[in-house]
């Protein structure tokens, strides 16, 4: 995770302004395998959102993403969850992102930084309170976590 945002950071069209803590999560949808860990990251860029979908699926192609099986096991997974107040549907993204109010391991640390946050008609911490958030643990507390554990110049 470290590495995607480092590669999202170094573009020229994109800046990582906010990160959350580092959360380890179990898995969720194929609970059949190991734990997750999940983190959100605030992004300012000159980017459409479909052109942010494409730069973040990208990425995940370097760091060799396949998927196998809907909820199966990733090295990478990121999914653009907001786009300012956008809202839109297509074939290919849907902003605000359609469970992501429903998933504790989104709103958990998407409040680190964004508790304040309209979706769907009330703020982030606002679905937070009605989240699920069993077993779900900081694996570490500090914001610059990915700056710290990233490769000098990702390949």
């Amino acid at each position: 995770m470290a590495r995607a945002l480092v590669l999202l950071d170094m573009r020229p069209d994109c800046r990582v302004t906010h990160v959350s803590r580092l959360y380890r999560t179990p898995p969720w949808g194929k609970t059949d395998q190991a734990w997750f860990f999940n983190a959100c990251a605030q992004v300012e860029t000159s980017l459409s959102p479909d052109e942010l979908l494409d730069a973040c699926l990208t990425i995940e192609r370097q760091m060799k993403r396949e998927r196998l099986e809907r909820w199966g096991p990733r090295t990478i997974d990121i999914d653009v969850l907001t786009y300012g107040s956008l809202s839109q549907r297509s074939q290919t993204l849907e902003i605000p992102h359609p469970r992501m109010t429903e998933r504790g391991f989104v709103l958990k640390p998407l409040a680190d930084f964004a508790a304040d946050l309209i979706v769907g008609g009330r703020t982030v911490a606002a679905w937070l309170k009605d989240a699920d958030l069993s077993g779900i643990e900081v694996a570490d507390a500090r914001d610059d976590w990915w700056r710290q554990r990233a490769p000098k110049s990702p390949a």
